[in-house]
């Protein structure tokens, strides 16, 4: 049989009081919530800890240099991942959509004309990248004109040898109508020197990459540039550099004769959306690998800025006055980059989190504190009219031993935390006070 019992009743069925103190509760949550995804969205991107580079064919230039890059970064918990390409045109390609996952990349200089609307920035200028060209024959080469007409290696679409073979070549008359200018990479070129089905080719690269290793102990001839002077004019991307006798073997004195050589620059470029501190890990990395003296350049001539092919990036020249931040120097790389690039966002987020924080107990004890307010309200006013009452009649009488009753039982069911129980029997007491004087009341008319 159903209970008839009022204190089940109530038990089975929640007090208005503890609904609303419910929906206060799941409010709350639900604000703290939105706070903390918004936090975790303003943050992610301090914790990046991958970059994707674009460098260059394998075992070339700009390879060698990534390769060099990956663990100095991963000290600082950053990966390197490494995608090869054909070259600088392609990696310029690559890097010029916004849609593509490549941040930083390897471009030669002289190779491409960036636009504004490329959203790319210079990191740093990081190296030479001497341009060689070898030759079959006894006839010493000295001049490109001399190359008409014969069977010349200029490197494959997409790589910025490409392009500047055939820039130079054309500054000496030499075209795919008068010359066979044909496409083939580094590897294939050597062979096809060696075998004889070239006549010159071009090659770009460091004196102690493997390919230029392997062309300078072979028996093919180094082209000497003796118009390097007035191929820089024309060609302001390129510098004239000086590869020394005998620096390939003092012992078999090769080569025999200082060689002039043209060098294009290798620039480190990325996207204008990469994290500030990524920036500076790359030009740390750039500055442990580059800034060794070689037969072409002093010690600590790169990492440089000396470049205006991209419009600069303000972190590098941030670092080149003044180093790697403060922060950096003495705090992991992700803690320094959020303090530094993030906090001052995060703060209005804080400041409303710490006020929600602050509110809420008031705000509980607001509630909670108006539930006794609503009983000595109606306590005080039951007083004042017993205190303005000399002679009651026997049904005031009654109403206000109803009403005092009516308190009492409405007191009682007050449901609080255990904290605030001295309030509940706080008013308990001021109920007795009051009934003491209805019992008063009522005795004085029984004199």
């Amino acid at each position: 049989m159903p209970s008839d019992d009022p204190a089940l009743h109530h038990s089975q069925k929640a007090s208005p009081t503890s609904q609303r103190r419910r929906l206060l509760i799941i409010g709350a949550i639900v604000i703290l919530a939105a706070l903390g995804w918004g936090l975790f969205t303003v943050i992610r991107q301090s914790f990046q800890t991958r970059i994707v580079i674009t460098t260059g064919a394998d075992q070339g230039i700009y390879r060698g240099f990534a390769d060099r890059y990956a663990p100095i970064l991963k000290r600082d918990g950053v990966m390197l991942d490494i995608r090869n390409s054909p070259g600088s045109v392609e990696n310029y390609q690559r890097l010029k959509n916004p849609a593509s996952e490549y941040q930083i990349g390897f471009i030669q200089s002289g190779t491409i004309t960036p636009q504004e609307t490329d959203h790319l920035q210079l990191i740093a200028a990081v190296s030479y990248e001497p341009i060689w060209v070898f030759y079959r024959g006894d006839v010493i080469v000295n001049r490109l004109a001399q190359l008409h007409g014969k069977r010349v290696g200029v490197g494959v679409p997409g790589s910025g040898l490409l392009h500047v073979s055939q820039v130079l070549l054309g500054y000496s008359g030499i075209t795919r109508d008068n010359t066979q200018l044909i496409e083939v990479d580094a590897k294939q070129a050597y062979r096809c020197l060696e075998a004889g089905c070239l006549d010159a080719a071009f090659f770009i690269g460091r004196p102690d990459a493997p390919m230029q290793q392997m062309l300078l102990n072979s028996d093919l001839k180094l082209m000497s540039f003796a118009q390097a002077d007035a191929l820089v004019q024309k060609f302001p991307s390129l510098s004239k550099v000086t590869f020394p006798r005998a620096a390939t073997s003092l012992v078999n004195d090769r080569p025999q004769n200082d060689v002039t050589l043209l060098a294009a620059t290798a620039l480190l470029v990325a996207k204008d959306n990469l994290h500030p501190a990524l920036v500076h890990l790359l030009l740390d990395a750039a500055k442990t690998v580059h800034s060794r003296e070689d037969y072409f350049t002093q010690l600590g001539a790169f990492p440089n800025l000396n470049t205006d092919e991209f419009p600069v990036s303000n972190e590098s020249e941030r670092y080149f006055k003044s180093g790697r931040p403060f922060l950096q120097r003495y705090l992991p790389f992700w803690l320094a980059s959020f303090i530094e690039r993030r906090l001052l966002i995060l703060l209005p987020f804080m400041a409303v989190l710490i006020g929600i924080l602050q509110a809420l107990p008031r705000m509980m004890e607001a509630r909670i504190r108006s539930r006794f307010v609503v009983g000595y309200r109606k306590l005080k006013s039951l007083e004042d009219e017993i205190w303005r009452t000399t002679r009651p009649p026997n049904d005031l009488l009654t109403q206000w031993r109803n009403e005092i009753e009516d308190i009492d039982a409405q007191a009682s069911r007050i449901s609080v935390p255990m904290r605030y129980l001295c309030d509940v029997y706080a008013l308990k007491q001021a109920i007795s006070v009051v009934r003491e004087r209805i019992a008063m009341a009522e005795a004085n008319l029984d004199e």
